[in-house]
């Protein structure tokens, strides 16, 4: 194995462990017995757009149509979203965030406020700043080689 090879490997393994880690604090901070995937797809329709189909959730969360549906179903159930048939197309669904879903999305980023505040003690945004950065340019690496893979 090269030096950059196995800085790579190290690199993505080290992403990994904090991934895990983190889900598991974070879940625990999280109310309405909110999952880190629940709570991913209520955060994506604030950041990204307020309508998509559940393939398109599927395909942003990399994640099967089988995984997303379930997923949609118990938010959905909690009265965060809404599934309506496409007008446009009778087979296909629309799903939307409701104004629970918004307000439960708000909710969990409050409630994970003080753990954010202990880690930023830890951690000050000045030392993470560049870091940030860089992780975006091998998330938008990894973005445009999952679009290639399509």
């Amino acid at each position: 194995m090269t030096r950059q090879t196995d800085t790579l490997f190290t690199f993505f393994n080290e992403i990994g462990i904090i991934s895990q880690l983190a889900t598991s604090m974070f879940e625990q901070q999280l109310p309405h017995e909110l999952t880190i995937s629940q709570f991913g797809v209520l955060n994506w329709f604030v950041r990204v757009d307020a309508r998509a189909t559940p393939s398109r959730l599927a395909r942003a969360f990399q994640v099967t149509g089988g995984a997303m549906t379930n997923t949609l179903k118990k938010l959905e159930s909690k009265g965060f979203i809404e599934v309506r048939p496409d007008e446009k197309s009778g087979r296909q669904k629309r799903v939307t965030l409701t104004k629970s879903g918004r307000k439960a999305r708000d909710e969990s980023i409050a409630a994970v406020g003080p753990l954010l505040a202990e880690l930023a003690e830890a951690f000050p945004a000045t030392g993470l700043e560049r870091q940030v950065k860089q992780l975006s340019k091998v998330r938008e690496y990894l973005d445009d080689y999952r679009d290639r893979e399509s």
